[in-house]
């Protein structure tokens, strides 16, 4: 996934506990052979509970009592996340979130092998 330099020097810098997250942006085409309607691209956006860790804030995953383990995630790791978790920002090609470090329900290696909508 990849974005235009011009709009990554634009996008918001997490602060504190916060994460930005830029949500999966399904293919056209499934693994199937079946091309999506651009309808149906655009809910999946919506719907998408899966994305990519952008930056992290200098807070996030500080907390020992929260996080006795250290860190849920890192820069670049596919993420889950709950559907309506963090703020959305709208940017050139679809949107960002930035949500709170613990809003992080898991850690995947391929947003391809899952299902979100």
């Amino acid at each position: 996934m990849t974005m235009k330099e011009s709009q990554i020097d634009k996008l918001p810098r997490p602060t504190g506990w916060r994460i930005l997250v830029l949500p999966y942006k399904r293919k056209e085409k499934t693994k199937g052979g079946i091309i999506l309607t651009d309808q149906s691209l655009e809910e999946s956006q919506i719907a998408s509970s899966i994305g990519l860790v952008l930056s992290v804030g200098p807070d996030a995953y500080k907390d020992k009592d929260r996080f006795p383990n250290g860190s849920w995630c890192k820069e670049k790791d596919w993420i889950i996340f709950g559907k309506y978790a963090g703020s959305r920002i709208k940017i050139e090609d679809g949107e960002v979130r930035l949500m709170n470090d613990d809003e992080v329900l898991g850690v995947i290696d391929d947003p391809e092998d899952f299902l979100h909508m």
